[in-house]
């Protein structure tokens, strides 16, 4: 709305409003409102300007404001807001409306909050408000934020602060103006009683802070005409204005001034009065401001400040007198410290803190003395905060202990002993453990605030505090602190140190020495504040890590924790990269202590396990007081600090020098500790019992650690993860320098020799046999003497492992340099503890370990130029025999020097896995420790070796097998494994060996193959073809080498065909596809005398060999193949063997039959015998073998397609074979079909059932022979092969006996699918063969509803007790019939022009299949269990009218061409399937909805629509006999009934019609004899389920016998006269019916159908017109001889009978046959059945008229036109009579 109309708007309430009492603002509205509407565009102007007409249009406004009525001051302060809002209102007004709201101030609550809301409106829109009006205006605020109305006196302050800001938002937008010359400047004077220009805004601004701080003070302000502000109020608006502008503040001098004269003595003087605790509080807040924004302005008032809040945190609060007038409460000390904290997190601050004061000389020290103060703060309650029972470890006893560790204990001097000495320095052994069992403690859950003090605005009083609050704000001063200095030198150290510019060449520096500060230019901003922070640790260091310490030791949550040790490694990190050695070393000290205390070390030495289990009981139920309860470990805070030592370490690594040591043996220590803890850990957790576990090394030492997630420090402290940093910290030594790498490797080396020579003086052990497996099982096993426990292979000495870790990170100085530098001396040590027999055993075996690695790595990493390959790899297997290869045959066989072989054949593995292809020196070595393992020990047979079929191989020579008595020896054994893993590395280096050395492989391999172990023997007949095979094939090609190498070749296949009769299954498989894959890969470069000798030596003796083990128990009726051990025996196995072998050679044969096998001389005796292997595996194994032998057989009958024109002899003997066999095959299934009509089936004929893969495969070789015939005789086979194809097709798919049936609802099964696709494949345009496949197609289609059945299933348990039939599978037949039915239309259509399939029977066949489904309608299976198919029996109903619709025309159109008796078989069909569709059960439909029914009537009716329209005109051909056009009457009869027949109210007695066969002598004689009307009945009846549907077959019937269709018109003649007696019994039992039920029922309403079938015959009666004669001819012997014409009449008849003959021959002869009952129908006196119709508005019709009437409606058609009229029974009976007295002349 624009200010003109809403101004208009609300003078015109104004005016309303104040019409009564206030007339004189109703004029001044009036008028204003004249003004405006004479002259709006001036108006407009006149209200933003100051013209004229302003004053006459704010008029009303201003004099509704001067009124004392509430309402009409709202409206007028509403509008003159929403007025200023719009800015329609001049500036000269303004001073006016200030003095307005001041003169309504004194109104209601809402006429306040209305005038603070205009004032911001006004103040905010008008910029122009300056010095004593906007003095004026924020008055006015001042006043109402005085109130005692709560909602007035808020809303007034949040007013007051919204204008001061925006007071200062000016004057930041005028200093964005100064250069603007059109500001106008005025003096000001300073608070030093200078003066300065400045403008409008700055003056305001100045002005408003200036009274502020006066107020605050108590003074009188010299802006503000104000005489009171409560100080809190006026604090809280300073700070706002700091806070939000301190940036202006630090622009203008004029403000600081301000700052430094009035704000920082109005807070001092506040501070030291007495203290209140909303004042205090809000200068705390104004001191925190200045501190962080004006600290370097205001430099002394700062220092001032600083040294105030140390003074407050200094003085113990438990010792001031509370009566004393000096005293402070807590809560100042706790606001103090809430400020200390703040000020501590600002780095930057603290270091310009440091800069400022301290750095000084003389100086106020003020960062020093913050830094005692908080030491001494968090030192002064030991009691308070308890000692933390973690840092002392777990599993100790601390009877004895002091409540704090001594000095010598944490080794450092001055602050370090101060800081723990400080924690109890008076405290006894009972204090302490008063303080250990204690819940005391530091955390932020139980020790903070909600909200801390400083923001608690709102209370009058102090809130309560907690007693450790205070010193949780001085821990995290410090670890604020601690961040700081690292947060500002890490990035810096980074950028200078790691990420500086190189020199080309010059490598990335990973491990940086610490930063010399005198290197780097000492002007720049960075330098200085490093040296600051410098200075800083150097003389802050001794108190911060006395602070730290002692807090580190208290009772701390998990989360203070983590800051503080965070805090040691800030400060840890930032000594080391300042290059202050002395606090860093003290820090790394101090870190140890905490990490593995000395008395864990010292505990573990002399720690027994007790010799019962123990229960795990928490630390504090002992207090440590009594002895451990579990054996000493590491807390979870000793692995946090020990976890911040790794990480410190690894950052400084490039800069500790001689500080090495130190680490590695804390180190050294720590894994000492941890890996004792793991494995005695392990012991009680298996002597524990299950309902007390034991107690882990990293347990929760509180229960609320494990309520919230856990910091990730101490998410990662279990053993493996800090025992993975420390490795992380050796992985860094690749980064060193040369110098200092060899340091670090000196102090490791240095360590191992001082343990290894510990443990090998101070212990006397012995190795037994049993001690030591070669496979790792974690034997936890532990020695009476010395530190070091065996725990496992992966686990001994410290400096052994740790030197292993840093060769292979620094492997490039083993390899590239000379060996004095690196490799000897690694190698000798390692060799050293190696051979030291008085060493413990686990170490010998981690320094093979070691050694092995090393080994591995370095040819891995050898480069292949020069001559340092050949030397580093000789080097590499001397070391490494040496190791494998016994020195002399004294070395006892211990299990240690085992370990030891095994680890360096796992060596030689592995370096043959990497670096094999890279060897050109070694190999006679290489088989030499091979073959050193493979030599059989001296054992005893304990049982004899199984005997292994062969096929004549004496000629290989072969080593003597190794006794079964050899795998009892498990080192043995396992060397044997390891030693073949390399030989198959070797075989896949086999290119590069020589012809000696591939024999020694080979034999090599023969040696593995005739091992026990079934991997070994099956590995090493894979090696022999993917290795060697492929060698010597590869040199074959070499016209000079091709001799030898075929010979070597030939003996790697006779090898192979050795294992592939084995008894062991996995072997058989391995050694058959081996075999075959060799035949395969290398069968063409064959010649065919090879093939020869392979087809006829090797392929058939195999599958001769195999079957015999296959047909040995094929008959045993215990291996069924659903038996849940059937997989796993032994039969099986063969079969799956067999099965390999089958696929294996059908892969063979079909890829080289073409080109080699065909061209053998004796292909056609070798096809015989293959096929012959086929057939007698499918009808003499088992079952499971039928699928891969067909699929064998299809494979190699498809490959015979590529037979070239020479070869078609061949081809067709060989498909002639396979058919042969496919016949006899298929006699098999069809016998089995047969079998299964006998009850004598039982579990062997289940065992040998075909399964539907056995059958898909039959069904695709016959496709295949099939498919090869066709190409090569370009002609369908004859209808006799083609007969027995479809016999073995149907016998396929009907198969009862399978037990793995595919579900066959949704889609076909995988034999419906091939079975059909075999089926179109057949070329149909011979003779006979479309009626061939058409009737069997038929057949198919009936199987849902004839064949389907529950697959037979056994139990599992009981063989001959079958499943429950509820969880049987089940073969539908479904989906084939669906899609059948369709195929059967297509074929049909595409042969409906042949007369065989109408004179065969075809047709007849096809309908008799198509009956099945349309008569069982609602009882067929559903057609889909998961889509939404359409019913069985609508398919077939919609695929039966498409046949039936075109074969009735063909059928005429043939004529004589087809017999009688087809044609009445034909038409006997064709009504068949239309009485089972319009008679079929139909109940079903009642549970559908109303739509669904609809739609399901409207489907039958094309069954009614299709005899109307196409069948009805030949259904009168001469050649259908009479009977049954009569039995087609009866059928619609029976189909327009309304009520069910065996509550029929309307004919009780009427036969069924039921029967099929109806002969014409069923007919009654007609006659016009009197109606007996004594029967009648008031039962209502039972309504058929489709009402609709039964009019419809009445207007059918009606339709037949009526005279409205002139074509074809002596078929329709004959039909008439045949029905026409069906259709008056029809309609006459209804009247008959209604006559004697209403005689019973007198007033008693009738049921609505009765009644409409009533009106409905009646109407159908008047409508209905027959040919002439039809009656006559109907009644007469022979309906169809007189249908056409009759007789003349026989005026010799007496007048009775005379009338009665011409009567007949009438077009509305039926009307005469109804006369008696039409007469009773009209003389009815009671109201009769009624019912309003729509009547035609055409004139009626004459007869003749009625015939030529093409248009006329169909059935089911609605009717059209007319108007509605009212019709009753009594009209329509009289209507009909009335006819008949037309007919009859006597009307």
């Amino acid at each position: 709305m624009s200010s003109l109309a809403f101004l208009v708007t609300e003078l015109q309430s104004l005016a309303s409003e104040s019409r009564r009492k206030h007339p004189e603002i109703r004029e001044a509205a009036e008028k204003s409102l004249a003004i405006l509407r004479s002259s709006p565009e001036q108006a407009t102007a006149s209200l933003a300007s100051d013209s004229a007409q302003s004053d006459d249009l704010l008029r009303p406004v201003f004099m509704g404001c001067a009124t004392k009525n509430a309402k009409v001051v709202a409206i007028s302060l509403g509008s003159l807001q929403r007025l200023i809002a719009l800015k329609a209102v001049p500036q000269s007004v303004v001073p006016l409306i200030v003095s307005t709201m001041n003169d309504a101030m004194s109104q209601g609550v809402d006429i306040q909050l209305r005038i603070l809301q205009t004032l911001v409106s006004l103040i905010t829109n008008f910029s122009s408000i300056h010095e004593e009006l906007l003095g004026e205006a924020l008055l006015l605020c001042f006043k109402l934020q005085d109130s005692r109305i709560a909602v007035v006196s808020s809303t007034a302050a949040a007013t007051l602060r919204q204008l001061v800001m925006f007071i200062f938002e000016k004057m930041v937008n005028e200093d964005r103006q100064e250069n603007d010359d059109t500001l106008e400047l005025s003096e000001a004077t300073l608070p030093d009683g200078s003066t300065k220009a400045l403008g409008p805004c700055a003056k305001d601004a100045f002005s408003v802070f200036e009274d502020l701080c006066l107020l605050a003070n108590s003074e009188r302000p010299n802006f503000l005409k104000l005489d009171y502000l409560h100080k809190t109020f006026a604090l809280e608006l300073i700070e706002s204005v700091l806070t939000n502008y301190h940036e202006l503040f630090r622009k203008h001098a004029e403000l600081l001034m301000l700052l430094q004269h009035h704000l920082c003595p109005l807070i001092l003087k506040s501070l030291s009065d007495r203290h209140v605790f909303p004042l205090t509080l809000r200068c705390t807040r104004v001191v925190f401001l200045i501190l962080k924004q004006f600290s370097f302005e205001l430099e002394t008032e700062a220092e001032v400040f600083l040294m105030l809040l140390i003074r407050m945190i200094s003085e113990d609060s438990d010792t001031s007198n509370s009566d004393h007038s000096g005293s402070r409460p807590i809560w100042t000390r706790v606001l103090a410290m809430e400020i200390m904290r703040g000020v501590c997190s600002d780095a930057e601050l603290v270091r310009n803190i440091w800069d400022r004061y301290d750095a000084q000389q003389p100086g106020s020290k003020v960062f020093s003395s913050m830094i005692v103060a908080l030491k001494r703060l968090v030192t002064e309650k030991p009691a308070l905060l308890g000692v933390s029972a973690q840092m002392m470890g777990v599993g100790i006893s601390h009877t004895g202990d002091s409540a704090a560790p001594s000095g010598s204990n944490y080794g450092l001097d001055v602050g370090g002993v101060a800081g723990m000495v400080a924690t109890a320095a008076s405290a006894t052994v009972s204090g302490v453990v008063g303080i250990i069992g204690s819940g005391i403690g530091l955390s932020v859950q139980n020790s903070a605030m909600k909200l801390q003090c400083i923001d608690q605005l709102d209370k009058a009083d102090s809130p309560p505090i907690p007693e450790a609050y205070i010193y949780l704000l001085a821990v995290q001063c410090i670890v604020s602190l601690c961040e700081g200095f690292a947060s500002f030198t890490g990035p810096l150290y980074t950028s200078i140190m790691v990420q500086r510019p190189r020199a080309a060449g010059e490598p990335v520096i990973r491990a940086p020495a610490a930063l010399d500060l005198s290197t780097l230019p000492q002007d720049d901003h960075a330098t200085e504040h490093l040296i600051i922070v410098r200075s800083m640790v150097e003389n802050g260091w001794p108190a911060l890590l006395a602070a730290l310490s002692f807090i580190i030791s208290t009772n701390l949550s998990d989360e203070l924790f983590i800051d503080v040790l965070s805090s040691y490694q800030a400060l840890t990190n930032v000594a080391g990269m300042l290059a202050l050695s002395t606090p860093r070393d003290a820090l790394f000290n101090s870190l140890s202590k905490f990490a593995i205390p000395s008395r864990i070390v010292s505990s573990l030495e002399s720690y027994v396990e007790p010799p019962t289990p123990r229960t795990s009981t928490s630390f504090t139920d002992n207090l440590g007081l009594t002895a451990p309860i579990q054996a000493p470990g590491l807390s979870e805070r000793n692995l946090a600090c020990l976890k911040v030592l790794v990480s410190s370490a690894l950052f400084l690594a490039g800069s500790l020098g001689e500080s090495w040591y130190g680490i590695l043996e804390a180190l050294q220590n720590a894994d000492y500790v941890l890996n004792i803890k793991a494995s005695q850990a392990s012991i009680n957790r298996r002597m524990s019992t299950p309902t007390t576990p034991s107690r882990s090394v990293s347990a929760m030492s509180s229960a609320e650690q494990g309520k919230v997630a856990r910091h990730p420090l101490l998410m990662d402290i279990d053993s493996e993860s800090v025992l993975a940093a420390v490795q992380r910290l050796f992985d860094a030594s690749k980064n060193l320098e040369d110098s200092a790498f060899q340091d670090f490797v000196t102090a490791l080396c240095k360590l191992s020799s001082e343990m290894v020579g510990m443990q090998s003086d101070g212990s006397t052990l012995t190795e037994s046999e049993d001690s030591l497996s070669p496979v790792p099982i974690s034997p936890h096993r532990r020695r009476v003497s010395g530190i070091h426990l065996p725990r496992t292979l992966r686990q001994g000495d410290f400096g052994v492992e740790r030197l292993g870790s840093v060769a292979m990170l620094n492997f490039h100085r083993l390899i590239y340099r000379a060996p004095e530098v690196a490799w000897n001396t690694t190698t000798n040590h390692l060799l050293w503890v190696m051979g030291l027999s008085s060493a413990p055993q686990p170490i010998r075996v981690q320094a093979a370990r070691v050694l092995d690695e090393i080994l591995t790595m370095v040819p891995r990493n050898l480069s292949s130029t020069g001559d340092l390959q050949a030397k580093v790899q000789r080097r590499v297997l001397d070391v490494l025999s040496k190791q494998i290869v016994p020195a002399s045959s004294d070395v006892p066989a211990t299990s240690t020097n085992i370990e030891l072989r095994r680890m360096g054949l796992e060596t030689l593995h592995q370096i043959l896995q990497a670096s094999g292809h890279t060897f050109i020196v070694g190999w006679g070595s290489i088989f030499e420790m091979l073959g050193s393992i493979c030599k059989p020990a001296a054992l005893s047979r304990s049982q004899s070796v199984d005997s292994i079929s062969t096929l004549s191989l004496q000629e290989t020579p072969r080593l003597k097998p190794l006794p079964l008595g050899y795998v009892s020896d498990r080192g043995y054994t396992a060397l044997v494994k390891i030693a073949f893993q390399s030989l198959k590395l070797v075989c896949d280096s086999v290119s590069v060996l020589s012809p000696e050395d591939l024999r020694l492989c080979i034999k090599t391999l023969g040696q593995f193959g005739r091992q026990a172990d079934t991997n070994i023997a099956l590995t090493a007949a894979e090696s022999l073809l993917w290795s060697v095979s492929d060698s010597i094939q590869a040199k074959r090609k070499d016209a000079e080498m091709e001799p030898e190498y075929s010979a070597l070749w030939m003996c790697l296949l006779l090898e192979v065909l050795g294992l592939c009769a084995d008894t062991r299954h996995d072997v058989r498989v391995g050694a058959i596809q081996t075999l075959f894959r060799a035949m395969q890969l290398y069968g063409a470069t064959l010649t065919l005398d090879t093939w020869n000798d392979c087809i006829w030596k090797i392929t058939f003796p195999l599958l001769d060999t195999i079957s015999i083990e296959t047909r040995r128990s094929a008959f045993e009726p215990g291996a069924l193949l659903n038996s849940g051990l059937a997989a796993q025996s032994p039969e099986h196995a063969w079969d799956e063997s067999k099965s390999l072998a089958l696929q294996s050679i059908g892969s063979i044969i079909s890829d080289f039959l073409v080109v080699k096998i065909m061209h053998l001389e004796s292909f056609s005796k070798a096809w015989s015998v293959f096929v012959t292997h086929i057939h007698d595996t499918v009808s003499l194994d088992r079952r499971n073998l039928s699928p891969p032998a067909l699929l064998c057989l299809g494979k190699v009958v498809k490959a015979l397609s590529g037979a070239d024109a020479s070869l078609q002899a061949k081809v067709s003997e060989a498909w002639e074979c396979v058919w042969i066999a496919c016949s006899d095959i298929g006699s098999m299934v069809l016998q089995g079909e047969r079998s299964q009509l006998s009850p004598s089936t039982n579990t062997t004929q289940h065992h040998r059932a075909f399964t539907q893969e056995s059958l898909v495969a039959l069904v695709d070789v016959i496709r295949s022979t099939r498919s090869i015939s066709l190409t090569q005789t370009k002609k369908e086979w004859p209808l006799q092969r083609l007969s027995r194809l479809m016999e073995i097709l149907k016998g396929v798919l009907t198969y009862p006996d399978s037990t793995d049936y595919r579900p066959d609802v949704d889609g076909l099964s995988p034999v419906q699918v091939v079975v059909l696709d075999a089926i179109a494949d057949i070329n149909l345009t011979g003779s006979g063969i479309p009626s061939l496949i058409l009737r069997d197609l038929s057949e198919f289609s009936t199987l849902p509803f004839l064949a389907a059945f529950h697959v037979p299933i056994l139990s599992p348990v009981s063989p001959a007790t079958p499943i429950a039939a509820s969880s049987q599978k089940q073969v539908t037949y479904i989906a084939l019939s669906k899609k059948v039915m369709p195929l059967i239309v297509e074929l049909y259509m595409r042969f409906k022009d042949e007369l065989e399939i109408y004179e065969d029977g075809t047709l007849e066949a096809i309908f008799s299949a198509y009956s099945i489904p349309i008569k069982l309608k609602y009882e067929c299976p559903a057609p889909s269990k998961f889509g939404k198919d359409p019913p069985l029996w609508k398919t077939a109903t919609t695929s039966f009218l498409r046949i039936v619709t075109d074969s009735v025309r063909r059928m005429a159109t043939f004529g004589d061409r087809i017999s009688d008796t087809r044609i009445e078989g034909i038409w006997r069909q064709i009504i068949e399937v239309f009485r089972g569709g319009i008679l079929a059960d139909c109940t079903a439909i009642e549970s559908f909805s109303l739509e669904d029914q609809e739609a399901e009537e409207n489907f039958d009716l094309s069954l009614i629509s299709s005899l109307e329209i196409d069948l009805v005109p030949h259904l009168g051909d001469t050649r259908v006999p009479d009977h049954l056009i009569t039995q087609f009457a009866k059928i619609l009869h029976k189909g327009s009934q309304l009520y069910k027949s065996s509550m029929d109210p309307s004919r009780p007695d009427s036969p069924s019609t039921d029967t099929v066969n109806v002969s014409d002598d069923s007919r009654d004689s007609h006659d016009f004899e009197k109606v007996d009307f004594d029967i009648g009945t008031t039962a209502p009846g039972v309504l058929v389920t489709r009402e609709r549907f039964s009019f419809w077959c009445f207007d059918l019937l009606f339709l037949i016998c009526s005279n409205v269709i002139s074509d074809q018109e002596s078929s329709r003649k004959r039909v008439a006269a045949l029905c026409l007696p069906t259709l008056l019994d029809r309609c006459k039992t209804t009247m008959v019916s209604y006559i004697a039920d209403e005689a019973l029922r007198g007033n008693m309403p009738f049921p609505r159908a009765r009644e409409e079938e009533l009106l409905y015959v009646l109407r159908k009666v008047l409508d209905l017109q027959l040919w002439s004669g039809t009656l006559w001819a109907a009644l007469s012997e022979s309906p169809s001889k007189f249908s056409d014409s009759q007789p003349a009449v026989d005026v010799g008849l007496s007048p009775s009978a005379l009338i009665a003959d011409v009567v007949k021959r009438s077009s509305v002869a039926h009307i005469f046959y109804f006369y008696s009952v039409l007469c009773e129908i009209a003389s009815i006196p009671r109201k009769t059945p009624s019912t309003w119709v729509i009547a035609t508005s055409s004139p009626p019709e004459t007869n003749q008229e009625r015939r030529g009437n093409v248009l006329r409606h169909h059935i089911g058609a609605l009717e059209e036109g007319g108007d509605a009229i009212e019709i009753d029974a009594r009209t329509l009976a009289r209507k009909a009579l009335q006819i008949l007295g037309k007919e009859m002349g006597t009307i």
